[in-house]
């Protein structure tokens, strides 16, 4: 069911590492999603200026160019209600805290676990 959810939503996948992002492609597309990717953040803003449509954006924090924090807030400044996850190895408990006090709307932990996104990503659209 959470896979028929998905299907057709449109996500932006914000990560430089390459095995990370080709990881996560494969995820989503056995969910069904149409996914955009972004090597930095300014390749980011870019996709979000172009791609109205986007449902949600999964964003690592440590981006070259420009972090997932700053982007964050690019995004924001003209896509102000758009799901942003933010992708992280950092787990402690003031990393979390920075972490939605900047405007992200949830956190995910790296590694990450295929359900563990798929459910994430359905629990933050179902909210919406």
């Amino acid at each position: 069911m959470e896979n028929e959810f998905l299907k057709g939503k449109k996500v932006l996948i914000v990560e430089d590492d390459l095995s990370s992002r080709l990881y996560l492609n494969k995820i989503l597309e056995r969910a069904g999603t149409i996914i955009l990717n972004a090597g930095d953040g300014q390749e980011a803003i870019n996709l979000a200026l172009s791609n109205p449509d986007i449902d949600i954006i999964l964003m690592d924090i440590q981006l070259p160019v420009m972090d997932g924090y700053a982007t964050l807030n690019k995004i924001r400044e003209f896509r102000e209600n758009i799901i942003i996850i933010a992708q992280t190895a950092y787990g402690l408990l003031g990393d979390k805290e920075k972490i939605l006090n900047s405007g992200f709307n949830d956190y995910i932990i790296k590694p990450i676990l295929s359900q563990n996104l798929i459910e994430k990503l359905v629990e933050n659209l179902m909210r919406k």
